[in-house]
């Protein structure tokens, strides 16, 4: 594991401990909507064994036990687990790449929106495979590259304020890093590590990947306490600042918000998700 690996994962960690309260409050809905379309994915119905990895305060668990799955879910931070559990998930600290199970435990195995905050994704999806059973899929999103307008409308305050952004932002490793489109997230599965000194079989059949669109509508309050609770990348670079820039920096928010508001109190955000799922062959 390279240092960059190392600083990624730990910023992670400390970005996420303590906050579960507000991304329930902000970010979370926004995460939720992909849930159901990514269930489909992983063929999950009543009586399949699955696993919810990076569960968070538990809504892609809940939605698979709803459809009357049998559901385990893991996620890195304690926080995150104590809400799943308060709200009846089966849930554990798990921190990828290395899971609390056995091989071939899981019928499906289902991921919203965690790749993308582990510092080896490739060793992650080769542990995600390893603990489902022959024939089980798994499924998972991310975000897509390019512009996401919340984040955009975020980023464009910053700016204007003249934030500065600090060294401790987490960056993926370049060789850990891949491309945040259909093609880059299904050529994933084609390059398995070493897992636990082993290295892991190639094998997830069936490989597809496609975009979820959608438009988010919170409030601009909403929409702003998520980035003011230091959650996300951008929420780092907002909490990193001094009380006077974080003063601008929501001054030039209200500001930029009009452009996406539509009339009845909420914010038009357009996002777009990868979905990608594959069978263990």
């Amino acid at each position: 594991m390279t240092n960059a690996t190392e600083t990624f994962d730990a910023t992670e960690r400390t970005m996420w401990s303590g906050r579960t309260e507000a991304y329930a409050g902000s970010f979370a809905r926004l995460c939720a909507h992909p849930v159901e379309t990514l269930l489909d994915a992983a063929g999950v119905g009543a009586g399949t064994r699955v696993l919810d990895v990076g569960t968070g305060t538990g809504t892609a668990a809940l939605a698979a036990g709803a459809r009357g799955a049998r559901v385990s879910a893991v996620d890195a931070d304690a926080g995150m687990v104590a809400a799943a559990r308060s709200a009846g998930v089966d849930a554990r600290i798990g921190v990828l790449p290395e899971l609390p199970y056995a091989d071939a435990e899981f019928d499906a195995v289902v991921g919203n929106f965690v790749l993308n905050h582990v510092g080896r994704p490739r060793t992650a999806l080769a542990e995600l495979r390893r603990v489902l059973r022959p024939g089980g899929t798994t499924a998972l999103t991310v975000w897509a590259g390019g512009r996401q307008s919340g984040m955009e409308l975020l980023g464009r305050a910053c700016e204007a304020a003249g934030a500065v952004p600090p060294d401790h932002l987490p960056r993926l490793a370049r060789a850990e890093d891949f491309g945040r489109t259909a093609e880059g997230l299904a050529a994933l599965p084609g390059e398995f590590p070493f897992v636990r000194g082993v290295r892991a079989e190639a094998g997830l059949a069936d490989v597809r990947c496609a975009e979820v669109v959608w438009e988010h509508r919170p409030s601009a309050e909403e929409w702003w306490s998520g980035a003011a609770a230091g959650i996300g990348t951008i929420g780092l670079i907002v909490t990193s600042q001094s009380p006077a820039t974080v003063v601008r920096i929501r001054r030039e928010y209200d500001r930029l918000a009009a452009e996406f508001a539509d009339g009845e109190g909420r914010l038009v955000l357009p996002y777009t998700a990868l979905l990608g799922s594959g069978r263990r062959a």
